[in-house]
């Protein structure tokens, strides 16, 4: 699984990941997916600390889709992390949140996010938005090499 790992999934709310998972299931973009319901659970996965003890770090997902508001550790502050880190700070983040707040997208600019999408409102908007969220990260985007 490690190996194959496209998505981490950083998604506090049940009812969001489900919609995410089965919208990016639908393209066939959620076979190498893993879910985590907090920043703590984000940051430990990346670092291979706590309960990821041991995970080889070197292998990576593709792009990191993370909520803003999450138990434990901000959006915010995982986004800070994953750019202090030497290994991690190349690594595609996307913010995925339900906050157009001005200074939360210009924060999380300011520290390095890769893109800012506001959760569209509706089933068919917000499916439309991860398929395409999915098909452009997975598929078209193109990530430095070590």
């Amino acid at each position: 699984m490690d190996e194959a790992l496209e998505i981490l999934l950083v998604e506090d709310s049940p009812y969001d990941a489900e919609l995410a998972i089965r919208a990016l299931g639908s393209r066939n973009l959620a076979n190498h997916l893993f879910h985590v319901k907090d920043g703590q659970e984000a940051l430990d996965y990346l670092m291979g600390t706590g309960d990821f003890e041991g995970r080889d770090v070197r292998l990576k997902p593709k792009v990191v889709l993370l909520d803003l508001k999450l138990p434990k550790v901000d959006g915010l502050e995982v986004l800070r992390q994953i750019r202090s880190e030497e290994n991690l700070k190349l690594l595609p983040v996307v913010m995925l949140t339900s906050s157009p707040e001005r200074q939360d997208v210009v924060t999380a600019y300011q520290l390095g996010v890769n893109s800012y999408i506001v959760k569209p409102v509706g089933f068919e908007n917000f499916l439309e938005v991860i398929c395409n969220l999915g098909q452009y990260w997975l598929v078209h985007n193109e990530v430095p090499k070590p």
